[in-house]
């Protein structure tokens, strides 16, 4: 394994684009590369831009829920899935802060994706928080990450479908 696939649960933080003004206003989107959380951030990096705001992505590295009972050759695979789509999102998260021109912030965390996001907007004092709906029929019953986003109540949620 490369080197950057060793860290695929250790937290990073990496600035991308122009240096943010001092008064510029906040938005945190969450990002986990499916389609919904494509299109958030689509959203708020055309948020951002149109409002001259730093951007905040945040991409939520957790095991699954059946990590623990998976084999060693499974978690591996699982470590390395997750190293490559960071990889990944983190590139394209830069090509468009350097196409756009919009100051972006992409944080890389380990946990529970609610906990997490949560932190990461209270921590960054967000003025906006930007998700993906949820694509799982189970979450109907037990709520969506959005959802509980929405319920905290600290800040403005925009869901896109």
């Amino acid at each position: 394994m490369s080197a950057g696939l060793n860290n695929a649960f250790e937290s990073t933080v990496d600035c991308f684009g122009p240096v943010p003004r001092p008064s510029s206003r906040t938005i945190m989107v969450g990002l986990d590369g499916s389609d919904t959380a494509m299109r958030a951030a689509a959203s708020a990096f055309g948020l951002a831009r149109r409002q001259e705001a730093r951007l905040v992505v945040t991409f939520v590295a957790c095991h699954s829920s059946l990590a623990a009972l998976s084999p060693a050759a499974a978690s591996v695979f699982e470590h390395e899935a997750t190293a490559h789509l960071y990889a990944e999102l983190r590139d394209q998260v830069r090509q468009f802060a350097e196409e756009l021109d919009v100051p972006v912030t992409f944080v890389k965390a380990f946990g529970d994706p609610l906990t997490v996001l949560r932190d990461s907007a209270d921590q960054c004092q967000a003025d906006m928080v930007v998700v993906g709906a949820s694509q799982q029929a189970g979450h109907r019953f037990a709520g969506s990450v959005a959802t509980r986003l929405i319920r905290s109540g600290h800040w403005p949620v925009l869901v896109v479908p």
